[in-house]
This record gives structure tokens, sequence and C-alpha cells, in this order.
């Protein structure tokens, strides 16, 4: 799509839920081996279902099996309204490119708050530190929804090089120091 959308259809778009079909649900609950309880979905133009539950977002495919992430294990979804596009980053593994998958969506009803909400109740710390400038290294602590052990990563600005030794002593002097504030031993993780 094209065209950007008028206020009323904002309106209209983002003020109601999408009714996901019975089936739908049912195929995602086979595929992902346990009920879902669905909270919010929405179609993808390829025919693909994003379901919302409260400790995953489930992707269904037109055909073959669910692709299926904990909250904590995506990093952002971000929402564009000119391309009607929902563009999610996984967290991914350190020094490697995170996944991203790219959903165009015309209807997104209340899945794009759930999806907000969700993520940002997993994130339990994050703290940015400098390393060139305002550039830096982020770390962040992450905790699945129903709860466990916390899950650390570090997030590399762009132009910070992960593998230089100066850069290394400061996110390591970074995740000491969020460790500390949360009471956690960094010997630990």
């Amino acid at each position: 799509m094209s065209e950007t959308p008028t206020p009323e259809r904002r309106r209209r778009l983002f003020g109601r839920g999408v009714s996901v079909p019975a089936d739908v649900v049912r195929r995602a609950s086979e595929t992902v081996g346990r009920r879902l309880r669905v909270l919010s979905g929405a179609r993808a133009g390829d025919g693909s279902w994003l379901l919302g539950t409260r400790d995953e977002l489930v992707v269904l495919p037109p055909t073959g099996p669910a692709w299926v992430r904990s909250w904590d294990q995506v990093e952002s979804a971000d929402w564009d309204l000119e391309e009607w596009r929902l563009r999610v980053r996984e967290t991914g593994t350190y020094g490697e490119q995170r996944p991203e998958r790219v959903f165009v969506v015309e209807d997104p009803g209340h899945l794009l708050e759930l999806v907000r909400e969700r993520v940002t109740a997993s994130v339990v710390l994050q703290r940015h530190r400098a390393v060139r400038g305002r550039a830096g290294v982020t770390v962040a602590a992450r905790r699945p929804p129903r709860g466990g052990e916390l899950r650390w990563m570090f997030v590399f600005d762009a132009g910070i090089d992960p593998a230089d030794p100066a850069v290394r002593e400061v996110a390591q002097a970074a995740l000491a120091d969020a460790c500390a504030e949360i009471g956690v031993d960094p010997a630990r993780i």
C-alpha cells in the first residue's frame, strides 16, 4: 500500500481488534504443540497470521510450521505507517547479524500495542555506555514472560567494533555496573 492513510482510516484500523479465525488458532496450536490463547492477531499480506500471546509472538505461514519467539527474544518491532510494514528483529546471537522479518499488514488491530507492551515488559534493565562521542554499547537484561534466568546482551551502535579490545573493556565494565545495580553476580552469567 503506497498511499498515506487518512486520519479516519487510522482511527478505524487502530481502534478495534482483528478477529482471528478459529481454524488459524487451532492450526497454530497444533504446530506449537500446546493450546494458544491469542490476545491479538493480524493477517499479513502473504497470508501469514501474526498472533500475540501472553508469552510469545507466533507467526503462522500459509503452509508449514509456526515461527515462535518468546517476547524476550524480540529486540524490537517497528511499524512503518507509510508502507504498512511491521519489522520484527530478534535479539540474535553475539557477533552475528540479528535475524529480521518484515510483514506487510494492512489491518494491525491491537497487535502493535500488544507487541510494544510485551517486549517492553521483558526488559529488566537497559543501560548505554558511550565509547566514542555518543556511540557506544547498550547492556540489556531481559526476562522471559513466565520468569526464569535473565538473558544478558550487548547491543553495539553503528560504527562501534565489538572486537576492539577498548570497546570490550567498556562493555565489560558496563555489564559489571548493570549487574551491581540489580544485585546479580556477573560471574554467574
